[in-house]
This record gives structure tokens, C-alpha cells and sequence, in this order.
């Protein structure tokens, strides 16, 4: 089983591969690529993206629902054990054992890559998107898994 996602990045439209929030952080054009994969041992999701912002870090997450209009409606962070706190900010849930994680900070042409392996397996639910964020991921209590602002999202389909 494998999801695909990406394309270049432009302001939203039902049926855009990839939606920009922050032009001048994620601008329309660059792109983003973005695969899921699973096997008997796990989930891998391996994220590149080309024209951002040159030698800038970015958080990135996997997310349960598609990209909309706003930020907001690519929902919470996909978890294995989920969390029943919304936000999730507890280190228990918000790791990059439980989510799918890929941080990132592109190179003097503004290209990256990261990539997340985690031990479990995707069921009935699987992640609907990757949400690229203003700042690398926090680890610490009530903080976990928060990046700032959403400035762009990347919708996965099942090819």
C-alpha cells in the first residue's frame, strides 16, 4: 500500500496537489513530493520539496485530514495511539515514534528532504496529508509536537 501526494504549490483549489498558506515562506511554484509506504515492519514517508526559502528549517507532519482552504482543516497530527486530548502536547503521543515526523531545512537553493520510518502499521485509518509548518517540532511538555504556523499542505491519495 502506498500514498502519493505533491505537485507545485499555489493558493488552494478543490483539486490542487499542494496549497500555499505563506507565499513568501512556501512560494507558488515550489513543489513538494511526498511518499508513504508500508511493509511488514512499518511506515515510511519520505518528503522533498524544491524552491522554499534557501537554508530554512521546517517542521513538517503528517495529518488526518486533506488540505482545505485554511490550515486548520488538515486537522491534528496523524497518530498511531491517539491522543484523547486535542491539541495533542503530551510527549507520550506527540513524538516522532507515534507521529509521522519530517522536519527539514532546505539548502542554498531552498530544496530538502526528510525522511520518517515508525515500527507500526497503517490500518482503516491512514493520514490524508503532510502539513509543512514554520519551525522545527517541539519535544517538551506541553509543547510536544507544536511548529507554528501552517504555510502549506500536501493532500495524499492512494495512487
Amino acid at each position: 500500500m502506498a500514498l502519493r501526494g505533491g505537485g507545485a504549490f499555489a493558493t488552494w483549489s478543490p483539486d490542487g496537489p499542494a496549497t500555499t498558506y505563506h507565499p513568501e515562506l512556501i512560494p507558488a511554484g515550489s513543489s513538494a513530493e511526498v511518499v508513504v509506504t508500508t511493509s511488514d515492519t512499518g511506515v515510511v514517508t519520505e518528503l522533498k520539496v524544491t524552491g522554499l526559502q534557501p537554508g530554512r528549517a521546517y517542521g513538517a507532519h503528517a495529518h488526518v485530514k486533506a488540505c482545505g482552504e485554511k490550515g486548520e482543516a488538515a486537522g491534528p497530527h496523524f497518530q498511531d495511539e491517539i491522543d484523547p486530548v486535542t491539541p495533542s502536547v503530551d510527549p507520550a503521543y506527540a513524538n516522532p515514534r507515534n507521529e509521522i515526523w519530517l522536519d527539514f531545512t532546505t539548502d542554498d537553493k531552498g530544496a530538502g528532504t526528510a525522511k520518517s520510518t515508525v515500527d507500526w502499521k497503517l490500518g482503516d485509518r491512514k493520514p490524508a496529508s503532510v502539513v509543512i509548518h514554520e519551525k522545527t517540532t517541539a519535544t517538551h511538555a506541553q509543547h510536544a509536537g507544536t511548529a507554528g504556523a501552517r504555510l502549506g499542505c500536501v493532500t495524499l491519495k492512494q495512487p
